[in-house]
């Protein structure tokens, strides 16, 4: 299968207007209360679906919605509440970890660079980009199996490798659409532009799209 070459200027201006018109303030999908809640959450995300997350975090964030009030859960504690989510134990570890650090290094709150996220136990780029974007509201691109796809399959923006997708949207989504660039391109991909059997005959930038393996 041969993906489509990078799209022009024009064309992905359309497609994220046109995205804009449809959902001029898309939200994503995991339920937070504060930055560390969300971070927590996005963590646990991994290998795992928002709705398994957000029944395992309900109570959770109830009891433990700052660094402090995890660390006084404990891990076994922590375990009891995501016990239903895939590596669990590993992340329950990492959870712990990551709050630690929070505590001792940032007086308890959740640092807005890429790097100093990045450093966290658990926390990966894609990790700290959702973070970056969805709490502090900078226009970083997090980039999943979802938007891999849906950059490469319609050329918005091309690339081998999830860093190479990432730099690629940056330099050409147009300012203006940037900011909710990744809350459109995961919910397209979750929900339209799936990988197996992608809802072509319903996708409203269809006619855009080079994609050649269409859909009926």
């Amino acid at each position: 299968m041969i993906m489509p070459e990078q799209l022009d200027y024009a064309t992905i201006s359309e497609i994220f207007h046109r995205f804009h018109e449809a959902d001029p303030v898309p939200v994503g999908e995991l339920d937070y209360m504060n930055a560390f809640t969300l971070l927590v959450a996005v963590a646990l995300s991994a290998q795992a679906t928002d709705k398994g997350v957000n029944r395992a975090t309900a109570e959770l964030f109830k009891v433990a919605d700052t660094p402090q009030k995890m660390l006084d859960l404990g891990e076994e504690g922590l375990i009891g509440h995501i016990k239903t989510i895939g590596l669990f134990n590993s992340k329950a570890r990492h959870v712990m970890k990551l709050s630690r650090i929070l505590v001792d290094d940032y007086g308890g709150e959740v640092p807005s660079s890429r790097a100093a996220l990045s450093s966290l136990p658990g926390v990966g780029r894609k990790t700290a980009n959702v973070v970056l974007n969805t709490w502090f509201r900078l226009p970083a691109m997090a980039v999943d199996t979802h938007i891999f796809r849906v950059s490469n399959r319609t050329g918005i923006a091309r690339g081998k490798d999830v860093v190479a997708v990432e730099r690629s949207l940056e330099d050409h989504i147009p300012a203006e659409y940037q900011l909710n660039a990744h809350h459109w391109l995961i919910l397209h991909g979750r929900y339209t532009c799936k990988a197996r059997r992608p809802a072509c005959p319903a996708c409203l930038i269809r006619d855009l799209c080079p994609y050649e393996d269409k859909t009926v």
